[in-house]
């Protein structure tokens, strides 16, 4: 199945402001091969693949394919060597079709005419070539969808037919299954079985061990920017990959601590917004870990911006400690002590250009006004506790959000509501694109919230966060609560057959 080295990336390395990002780093993929890139957030499995790609200039170092040095200095030229990335945020034109959109920049014209770009496109041969491609991946979908309608599983399968119709030999794949559900991530893993059976080198970079398990043939860890080592697949354990990622053997990925639990603190009723979330009741108690599980599409997120006044719903009472409280507005829901740390950090928790200590005070700015002028002092002084408190990688307050690893941005995101002492938490996908070892952390954050009294619902689509943190697990299916089970009852096989079940 393996054949000769097709890449070499040897003694690369990278630095930035202030950063060393990659020190000495050496990778290699054989033909026909499937290779993950694994380590922690901030590991330079990133910076690496970008150096691949040139995006990046390296420092210093070789690239060798197939026995040649490279010198790619721009994506072009690395298009150009037969590599091509799909990056976690996928590249595509929504207004544009399928073809468009795998033709972009490299369109198909007649033979015949004047120079090149005034010749006339061959819009016969193009579509020809994407049903082919279409074909090759053993999908059905007209070439002429525009991207907008598709699915993001039918998105990431139009960005693998775009780089196969550049005749990639190398395909890079960043997190491709981040976004994607269970039968999609399922699906997917098949067509790169397939397409290392048609020759085609693949290496991705994910969190998900079970991926890496199921499919590659080598793991490859970076630690620190630095080469950790590398693992066949068949000789070694979850457990040897995960301590040479994070340099220790983590005790426990889901710290949960039994605690006494109170009297209600939130109390949902007859929660209603369109189709999406309907006759939505529920509570969460003092102290209590609620997991809210379902498949994706369900209505969790819906239901969770709807509860937070995000977005207006049609119907709803809340009582916070047996008082009717009205949760409007974001605004109203912080003042009753709610705080929501969103599914996507990035767009919705954070403002990546602006410092740790300016994110981290926003929801309770109030707090450091007096007269108009902002204690500045103070907002730092608070920062500098939950940087401490939180285990935040970083060189201070100050510092700026976008140059965090993806676990040290969730964790800005947990400080940032913790630091207006909340009653309640709701976490949409706390651990989604964060390494294991930030993953565990963040685990033993939020026991510790419950343990001082905090109620918490906490949404995710991994079944084992759900049942390793919960004391009780709601399912939701096509907008509403189909189950409520306690701990000794929350099973993977229970929680499934409900979600998929209809109402």
């Amino acid at each position: 199945m393996n054949g000769d080295t097709l890449l070499k990336m040897k003694d690369i390395s990278k630095s930035f402001p202030g950063v060393r990002a990659l020190d000495g780093v050496d990778f290699d993929v054989n033909e026909g091969e499937i290779v993950a890139l694994v380590g922690e957030n901030g590991a330079g499995k990133s910076t690496l693949i970008k150096i691949l790609a040139g995006i990046y200039q390296r420092d210093s170092g070789k690239i060798i394919i197939s026995g040649e040095e490279v010198h790619p200095d721009n994506p072009g030229d690395s298009i150009n060597l037969g590599i091509s990335v799909i990056h976690q945020e996928l590249n595509l034109v929504p207004e544009m079709n399928i073809l468009e959109n795998i033709f972009l920049g490299q369109e198909i014209r007649s033979s015949s005419g004047l120079g090149r770009m005034l010749r006339r496109l061959d819009a016969n041969a193009m579509k020809l070539k994407t049903q082919q491609t279409l074909k090759r991946l053993g999908v059905s979908m007209d070439p002429f969808t525009p991207i907008k309608e598709l699915s993001v599983a039918q998105q990431q399968l139009v960005e693998i037919a775009k780089a196969l119709s550049l005749n990639a030999r190398i395909l890079v794949m960043d997190e491709p299954t981040s976004s994607l559900a269970e039968k999609d991530v399922d699906s997917l893993l098949e067509l790169m079985k397939t397409l290392r059976e048609q020759g085609v080198t693949i290496v991705f970079i994910t969190h998900r061990l079970d991926e890496v398990f199921k499919i590659a043939d080598r793991a490859v860890v970076l630690r620190d920017g630095k080469s950790v080592g590398q693992k066949h697949i068949k000789d070694t354990t979850k457990e040897e990959i995960i301590s040479m990622m994070v340099g220790r053997v983590l005790d426990q990925l889901f710290p949960k601590i039994e605690i006494d639990i109170g009297n209600p603190v939130l109390e949902v009723k007859n929660l209603n917004r369109g189709r999406l979330v309907r006759n939505v009741e529920f509570e969460i108690r003092q102290g209590e870990i609620v997991g809210l599980s379902g498949l994706v599409g369900s209505g969790r997120t819906e239901m969770a911006r709807a509860l937070f006044g995000i977005d207006k719903r049609d119907s709803g009472d809340f009582l916070i400690d047996g008082e009717p409280v009205q949760l409007d507005s974001p605004r109203r829901s912080i003042r009753a002590g709610i705080g929501f740390v969103p599914e996507d950090r990035k767009s919705q928790g954070l403002i990546l250009r602006m410092a740790i200590y300016q994110n981290m005070t926003l929801p309770s700015i109030h707090e450091y006004t007096s007269m108009g002028y902002l204690n500045r002092r103070e907002e730092l002084k608070t920062t500098q506790r939950f940087i401490k408190d939180l285990q935040i990688r970083t060189t201070g307050p100050k510092a700026i959000v976008h140059f965090l690893s993806g676990g040290n941005q969730q964790k800005v995101v947990l400080g940032k509501w913790l630091a207006m002492n909340p009653k309640i938490l709701i976490l949409d996908e706390p651990t989604r694109g964060v390494d294991v070892g930030a993953k565990a952390e963040i685990h033993a954050l939020i026991s510790r919230f419950a343990q001082q009294g905090m109620g918490i619902l906490l949404i995710s689509s991994e079944l084992p966060e759900i049942l390793g943190m919960c004391d009780r697990v709601l399912v939701m299916s096509q907008g509403t609560i189909v189950a409520n089970y306690g701990r000794e009852d929350a099973t993977q096989e229970n929680i499934m057959k409900k979600a998929v079940g209809t109402v």
